[in-house]
Parts: C-alpha cells; sequence; structure tokens
C-alpha cells in the first residue's frame, strides 16, 4: 500500500449524535471511507493521518436512500462506513489547528 492510496481512504468524519457519544464514551470515531477499501488499508490510512494506533475497525455499507426529484424517482449514492476503535492513551481531536 502506497502513501497516495492511503491518503485518500478516508474521506470525512462523520458528526452526528451518535458518532459524538461513541468518540466519548469509548474512543471509537467515525469516517466516510472509499467504498472498495479494505479494514487494514481503512486502519492504515488512520495511523498514519492521526499519528494513533488502531485497535479495532469495524465497517458497514449504508445504502442511498430513495429519493424523489420532481416528477422523477432517484436515488442518492451507497457509501461505506468505518468505526474505528483506538488504543487506549490515544485519542483524536478534530477541534485542534484552524
Amino acid at each position: 500500500m502506497n502513501k497516495d492510496r492511503l491518503m485518500q481512504i478516508i474521506v470525512s468524519p462523520v458528526i452526528s449524535e451518535k458518532s459524538t457519544l461513541a468518540a466519548d464514551q469509548d474512543k471509537q470515531f467515525v469516517f466516510r471511507v472509499l467504498k472498495n477499501s479494505s479494514k487494514l488499508e481503512i486502519s492504515r490510512a488512520v495511523e498514519l493521518m492521526f499519528e494513533v494506533k488502531v485497535d479495532q475497525v469495524r465497517v458497514l455499507n449504508v445504502k442511498g436512500k430513495a429519493k424523489r426529484f420532481g416528477s422523477m424517482m432517484g436515488s442518492r449514492s451507497d457509501w461505506k462506513k468505518a468505526y474505528i476503535k483506538l488504543k487506549p492513551g490515544h485519542d483524536i481531536d478534530f477541534g485542534a489547528g484552524a
């Protein structure tokens, strides 16, 4: 795995009430990732980008919702979500910087 591929794996963090609660209680962080990425790639990408140690990775495929666009029916794109659990003593702070 090259660094260019690893830097593209993580699309964005998922910020929701559920993901914030998981981060506070269990040191689990939720990311939107590429659909063709594996658990090993996701783990290495998080370790590379945030300089932390990953304990566990769980992934799930989110199906896009069926939506109406005027008189036409369509659907949103499917996407992949990853729950990342960090080893004790490690943390990711999204508020740092800026």
